[in-house]
């Protein structure tokens, strides 16, 4: 079995702020990827919604993507996807699964959530595995939730409720092969 990791700050030596750093762990248990947060969510969507990451996060540098035996797995977290570069960088990388692990706000998860991810999926053609926090952390700080499992077709394989819980699906290596074969917009940009 195979876990990416949601978020966790990681200290930098000699460096006040933090990473947002997501991880993948191999089955044999040991550390094979680390992301850091490349895009920072400093926004103003009103007094329920400001938000300065940059301020205790510093950016990553690097586009992730995991060897594994069933495809690659490239690595993003939250506001990264609102960045498509990032996710088409990874398809270039060979990545069949684009993992988003995610704290959207309220305000922007009920309108642009599952919008951008299934994009993700359509544009990359690669499955979206996207698992969110949900509910009131703090009196001030909330997750809109809906984890989401979208294929490379865009159609939402599973989603989470509002609640925690556990969702599942198949995703299918073949399916892909063949969206890929019948439609090979990958094969087809241009620079």
């Amino acid at each position: 079995m195979r876990i990416v990791g949601g978020t966790f700050p990681e200290a930098m030596p000699g460096e006040e702020r933090v990473h947002n750093t997501c991880v993948s762990v191999a089955p044999d248990g040991r550390v094979d990827a680390v992301y850091r947060k490349i895009h920072l969510f400093d926004v103003d969507l009103g007094p329920e919604a400001r938000f300065v990451e940059s301020s205790r996060v510093a950016p990553g540098k690097e586009v992730v993507v995991v060897p594994t035996p069933f495809g690659g797995i490239g690595l993003s977290v939250c506001y990264d996807v609102r960045f498509p570069e990032l996710y088409r960088a990874m398809a270039a990388r060979g990545a069949a699964f684009l993992a988003v692990p995610s704290a959207f706000t309220p305000q922007t998860g009920k309108d642009h959530w599952e919008v951008l991810l299934r994009a993700r999926a359509i544009e990359n053609q690669a499955f979206v595995l996207a698992p969110a926090q949900c509910g009131r952390h703090a009196p001030d700080r909330a997750s809109h939730g809906r984890s989401l499992v979208i294929d490379p077709w865009g159609l939402v394989l599973a989603q989470a409720g509002d609640r925690p819980c556990v969702i599942t699906a198949d995703c299918d290596l073949e399916e892909l092969a063949a969206i890929r074969r019948r439609l090979p917009a990958l094969a087809h940009r241009r620079l």
